[in-house]
């Protein structure tokens, strides 16, 4: 499993259409009214990586299968639904259970599709979105005290610690601070993913605007990009129209469509390698004539711990890797010529695992 991305933003924004389109299902209801989706849908798609077709090939393999990122399709949030406005603290909760967050905001005029506050507001939306994910924070936070309280009184040793950073995170929330753009140290970021807090979710902009706009711009996308460049943040364009025509064609037709508006890729691939990179996300291979298999791990992740995504007596049995990248075996050709010419390497438990890597493990339990 790659990741889970909840697509979030105001109703009437083009939510529900995207996830159709990104899903290539129309489980979602994508109506021209607030709160169409009552509750959160979910549908899975694959990850696309051309490494894995080639890959495929050159071992001849009977099947293969992608890694594969799920996304959550959660109902408009308005301003109060910290509070309860809307459907309010239902979907706040959901929020909570995905690893990152698209944040849809409506780039596009159209008279025939209403918003919610009546008028076009870029600026405005990210605000009451960002507002109402600050309150909901405040008010988790605020929850945990009386229980920290009596843990302290008890000689809880991390109450104390857990409470100080409580009240210093509310502080900055109602400074209007979102998590995520606060610097803290390793301790007590430990601390603050046990919390759960929503602010403190990676999240990608996604401006859905009109087909024209998607390679010319407009006024919209540009206030939304210098915003959050100001913040140090990025955004993408998607328009979940193109998106919506593109799930219905095979994938070659796809590609000429593509040529035809002047793209290079669906707006599944920039969603997907965003939020990879927000995540901090790479892929490993196993290959065999079997299957050929792509899996996600953490940048970062030691050769044991990638075994372990695979089975857990992998990682406790962990003996070695046999590794070689998938450029260098792509450009060799097949295995056997790879470990003749001694590119297939032999790495051990202090291996830091790179993206693209190919790997076979030994271990004994």
């Amino acid at each position: 499993m790659g990741f889970k991305c909840g697509i979030i933003g105001l109703p009437n924004v083009g939510k529900s259409t995207l996830f159709n389109a990104l899903t290539q299902t129309s489980q979602a209801q994508a109506e021209n009214y607030p709160f169409c989706t009552i509750e959160p849908n979910v549908g899975e798609v694959d990850v696309p990586d051309e490494r894995l077709s080639k890959l495929t090939k050159i071992s001849s393999s009977d099947k293969t299968i992608p890694t594969r990122i799920t996304f959550v399709d959660i109902a408009g949030l308005v301003e109060g639904a910290s509070k309860g406005e809307g459907l309010g603290n239902q979907f706040l909760g959901n929020i909570r259970e995905v690893d990152a967050l698209a944040h849809i905001i409506r780039c596009f005029d159209d008279q025939n599709i209403t918003h919610v506050n009546g008028s076009i507001d870029p600026i405005r939306d990210i605000e009451t979105i960002n507002t109402e994910l600050l309150l909901s924070d405040i008010e988790s936070l605020e929850n945990r005290i009386a229980n920290l309280e009596k843990k302290e009184r008890g000689g809880d040793k991390d109450a104390p610690k857990k409470l100080k950073l409580i009240n210093t995170l509310i502080k900055n929330l109602n400074l209007g601070n979102l998590i995520k753009e606060t610097e803290f140290d390793e301790d007590e970021m430990k601390y603050i993913r046990e919390f759960q807090l929503l602010t403190n979710k990676e999240t990608i902009y996604v401006c859905n605007t009109d087909e024209e706009s998607i390679t010319q711009q407009n006024s919209y996308i540009d206030l939304v990009g210098s915003y959050l460049k100001d913040k140090g943040l990025k955004k993408i364009n998607i328009s979940a129209d193109i998106e919506s025509q593109l799930s219905l064609l095979e994938i070659s037709e796809q590609k000429e469509f593509l040529n035809t508006i002047g793209l290079e890729e669906p707006g599944l691939n920039k969603l997907i390698i965003e939020g990879y990179k927000a995540l901090k996300l790479i892929t490993f291979f196993t290959s065999g004539p079997k299957e050929t298999k792509a899996w996600t791990i953490k940048k970062g992740s030691l050769a044991p711990q990638a075994a372990g995504k695979i089975h857990t007596d992998f990682e406790k049995g962990f003996i070695r890797a046999e590794t070689i990248s998938y450029n260098e075996l792509n450009s060799i050709g097949n295995f056997i010529e790879a470990k003749d010419s001694g590119k297939l390497r032999s790495e051990g438990k202090e291996y830091i695992v790179k993206d693209g890597d190919i790997m076979n493990f030994r271990f004994n339990v």
